[in-house]
C-alpha cells in the first residue's frame, strides 16, 4: 500500500511541470465568420425568384423585348423563368445548379443586339430598385451579368 502511494504521488508530481503548461496554452483561434455570398445578402432563393419574375414581366411586355417571347407556350414560359431564377443563383453563390444550355447555345440565332443588351440591363435595374437591393449588391449583380454579354448580344 505505501508503495502504491508512492508511486502515485510521484506520477502526480511529474504531471505536476506538464499541467500548467498545458493549460497557459491559449486555446486555437475560432475560425473567422465567413462573409454572406451574394445570394444570402439578396435574400436567398425566394428572393431571386421574385426578382426574376417581374423581370420577365418587364421583358416580356415591351414592344422591343417582347420579340423574345412571342410563341412560347405556358410550359416553355416557366422554363426560361427557373433557368433565369438557377443561373442567377448560380451567378450569386447560391445552392442551385443551372442545368439550362451554354449562353451561347442558348442565344444563338436570337440575334440580340447591343440595344436589346441595354433595354435588358435598364429592365434589370428598375426591378433591383424596386426591390431596394442596395448599390453594392446590385453592382455584384451587373458584374456578373456583364461577363455574358459576349455569349449573348450578336449571336
Amino acid at each position: 500500500m505505501k508503495m502504491l502511494r508512492s508511486w502515485l504521488l510521484s506520477a502526480l508530481m511529474s504531471f505536476a511541470y506538464v499541467v500548467p503548461t498545458v493549460w497557459a496554452v491559449e486555446p486555437p483561434a475560432s475560425p473567422q465568420p465567413q462573409q454572406a455570398s451574394l445570394y444570402q445578402r439578396l435574400g436567398g432563393y425566394a428572393a431571386l425568384a421574385a426578382v426574376s419574375d417581374d423581370f420577365l414581366g418587364h421583358l416580356a411586355s415591351d414592344p422591343q423585348m417582347g420579340r423574345f417571347f412571342v410563341g412560347l407556350s405556358t410550359d416553355s414560359r416557366l422554363k426560361v423563368r427557373q433557368h433565369v431564377v438557377d443561373s442567377l443563383c448560380v451567378a450569386t453563390g447560391g445552392p442551385c445548379k443551372y442545368i439550362g444550355r451554354d449562353m451561347k447555345t442558348a442565344h444563338t440565332g436570337l440575334s440580340i443586339t447591343e440595344s436589346d443588351w441595354s433595354s435588358m440591363v435598364k429592365y434589370l435595374v428598375d426591378t433591383l430598385d424596386k426591390f431596394k437591393v442596395a448599390e453594392k449588391e446590385k453592382s455584384e449583380v451587373l458584374t456578373a451579368l456583364s461577363g455574358l454579354k459576349g455569349d449573348i448580344v450578336g449571336r
